[in-house]
């Protein structure tokens, strides 16, 4: 990825192409070398202690979740009508290029943002999947081998239950948004086991994290409910093994090394904001997805941005741990304040929370009397 001075909010640069998209396999030729280490000292407590977390914290996705619900689309989609409010400008202005829509297109707009949303979810975590395959391949530490061996098959699992959620219950599959895919090409492409780490555990998992929080805060539905809290309890652990491998691989980089992390983590960044403008929804319902693009940014409602920002609450704290928001000159630091996040600099970051998060355990705990 190459940053350049430009209109981050230009309609061009958020909405892309997707033709190139619509083949089932999607091929990659990569760089990465291949490492393997005769060093089995178990030397790093922290990547210790996690794995042994992860160890005690599997679940299985068939018997540990109520796939016998029954799920009501319309209602879901009503529920999660607040995390599309920034949309609403849409409806309520005379001169929006949907301004025709009626009640009924509304709701099916909500459906079909639900179906999109958890799409995409599906789609990062196969991403997820391949990444940590790699991880474990190129990583040059036995501890971090160990931990990303337990992550391949949570992001299996993942994959699995979001694979199922969307064909059982929601109907079917949207496409990969051509934002997302566009990242995760660009984090396997790189070869740099660290930059797979930054990309995948740090950005993508890390605001994966807070839109599953977000979801399970809203929704009442329960099989997604639990879904989610579930999935959460995986996804902390992962946040956190990125922050604690590359803390310390960071610290013994160049400012020329660090400023290249710093572009890479705003671009993922951008990538990650504009798969939110949900092109191919508006596509599907005969909307044009550059003129939507174009009147939300020339009719900016602040509270209405509150969902999308929110997003970054876990990324950004974690890129203040790692060092990335004030190394050099604060380059990375002032990008994200002009796309407004940096207020989450503070926020508590993965690797204070995940043991926390712990759903399965806890309910392991739950479950001890009765047993």
């Amino acid at each position: 990825m190459t940053t350049v001075d430009r209109n981050y909010n230009d309609a061009d640069e958020i909405v892309m192409e997707r033709s190139h998209l619509d083949e089932v396999i999607h091929e990659i030729d990569i760089n990465s070398k291949v490492l393997f280490t005769w060093d089995y000292e178990r030397s790093r407590t922290a990547l210790v202690k996690l794995y042994e977390k992860a160890k005690t914290s599997q679940w299985n996705a068939t018997t540990d979740l109520p796939w016998e619900t029954e799920v009501d689309n319309e209602r879901l989609a009503s529920e999660m009508g607040g995390s599309n409010e920034r949309f609403n400008v849409l409806r309520e202005n005379p001169g929006s290029p949907v301004r025709h829509w009626g009640e009924a297109e509304w709701t099916r707009f909500r459906i079909e943002m639900q179906n999109f949303m958890l799409s995409q979810f599906l789609h990062g975590e196969q991403g997820a999947l391949v990444c940590t395959g790699l991880i474990t391949s190129t990583v040059p530490w036995i501890d971090a081998k160990y931990y990303a061996a337990t992550q391949v098959m949570d992001e299996a699992r993942h994959v699995e239950v979001f694979g199922r959620y969307l064909d059982e219950k929601m109907g079917g599959t949207y496409p990969i948004s051509p934002q997302l895919a566009s990242l995760l090409d660009s984090i396997i492409v790189d070869g740099r086991w660290d930059i797979t780490y930054l990309g995948m555990q740090i950005m993508v998992e890390g605001l994966a994290l807070a839109a599953f929080g977000l979801m399970h805060m809203i929704t009442q539905e329960p099989l997604l409910k639990k879904l989610l809290r579930y999935v959460m309890s995986d996804e902390a652990r992962h946040v956190a093994f990125g922050v604690l491998s590359l803390k310390e691989f960071y610290a013994g980089l160049s400012a020329p090394e660090i400023r290249s992390r710093q572009e890479f983590a705003f671009e993922a960044a951008l990538a990650l904001r504009n798969r939110f403008s949900a092109q191919d929804v508006w596509s599907r319902l005969g909307a044009d997805p550059k003129a939507v693009v174009r009147f939300l940014n020339q009719n900016p409602n602040p509270g209405e941005q509150m969902f999308q920002t929110m997003l970054f609450s876990k990324i950004v704290p974690n890129c203040k741990k790692l060092g990335l928001l004030d190394a050099g000159d604060g380059w990375l630091r002032q990008k994200f304040t002009e796309i407004g996040i940096i207020q989450f600099e503070d926020w508590v970051d993965t690797t204070e929370e995940y043991g926390t998060l712990d759903a399965v355990a806890a309910d392991r705990v739950e479950g001890e009397p009765a047993a």
